[in-house]
């Protein structure tokens, strides 16, 4: 949930939605302050990039990660290196009033790194589908663009609750997804992928496993038996997939030649455009019914 708190709210009718102050929680709940909106925004992953310019604060950005390459404007901000490790130092010479984090994704001992040093930082670590219009929210707080922010979320809430509506309660139909092949990877119910799974009224064989991101066993996906395979990451398009799966022609998927590719932007990025890859996912299924 956002919490946003003002010193001395009665004056804010004042003063326009760039200068107000604000306080918000992020997702590892902390507070994180500012005496008015950031101007000047470093992203430390592509879906923060995509997300920030979704929520109008595009323009504030002057640092991203590697990857960041969508919208096109993305592309001509500098880049501080991969979400995995970046450059602290040349993150502090673009004297940024707000870093935003994802928490699974960026090193840690950065992210502390920076902290001390006395960087804004607001961490996000989207795993449902509802983070991300809560997201934008945030983020349009935070940037002093909230009306732009809220019209994307609402637009988000109101695709999402369109699929819902139109696919949700079909006949469920089995689902494995794979994310890689070695080794074999999938989702759990805690992964925004199993989201919209189940928003298609898809049902994911491995929804119960504890890893966030588990590797399973070839054997253990044949033995689940599913209706429908869809694969992603860097196996989009990869016939050898295709191939490699034949040689289990008991399963349902195999025998219905029923496996599936979306592209990994689509649906492996916590951004807007998951619902692109949802749409495609709904479709999907529903050839299998």
């Amino acid at each position: 949930m956002l919490r946003l708190t003002c010193a001395a709210c009665f004056l804010l009718g004042a003063l326009p939605a760039w200068a107000q102050p604000s306080a918000i929680q992020d997702d590892r709940g902390v507070t994180v302050s500012l005496s008015q909106p950031a101007r000047r925004i470093v992203s430390l992953a592509p879906h923060v990039t995509e997300l920030v310019f979704a929520a109008g604060a595009g323009d504030h950005l002057v640092g991203v990660t590697a990857f960041s390459d969508y919208p096109p404007a993305a592309q001509r901000i500098p880049s501080l290196g991969d979400s995995g490790k970046v450059d602290v130092e040349r993150i502090l010479a673009l004297k940024p009033d707000l870093l935003i984090a994802w928490q699974s994704g960026n090193h840690s001992g950065d992210l502390v790194q920076l902290e001390r040093l006395g960087v804004k930082l607001f961490v996000t670590e989207p795993r449902h589908l509802q983070d991300i219009p809560r997201l934008l929210r945030a983020i349009g707080i935070l940037a002093g663009t909230g009306a732009d922010a809220d019209l994307a979320a609402t637009r988000f809430e109101r695709r999402m609750a369109e699929l819902k509506k139109q696919f949700g309660a079909r006949g469920p139909v089995s689902v494995f997804y794979q994310i890689w092949d070695a080794p074999l990877m999938t989702v759990n119910r805690e992964h925004m992928i199993n989201d919209v799974i189940e928003l298609c009224g898809g049902r994911n064989i491995f929804a119960s496993l504890s890893s966030l991101t588990p590797a399973v066993s070839k054997e253990s996906v044949v033995a689940l038996n599913p209706e429908v395979i869809i694969a992603s990451g860097g196996l989009y398009q990869n016939k050898q997939v295709w191939n490699h799966w034949r040689q289990f022609a008991s399963m349902r998927a195999v025998r219905e030649e029923r496996l599936y590719f979306i592209h990994p932007d689509l649906i492996q990025r916590q951004t807007t455009r998951i619902l692109e890859g949802a749409q495609r996912l709904c479709e999907q299924l529903d050839r299998a019914r």
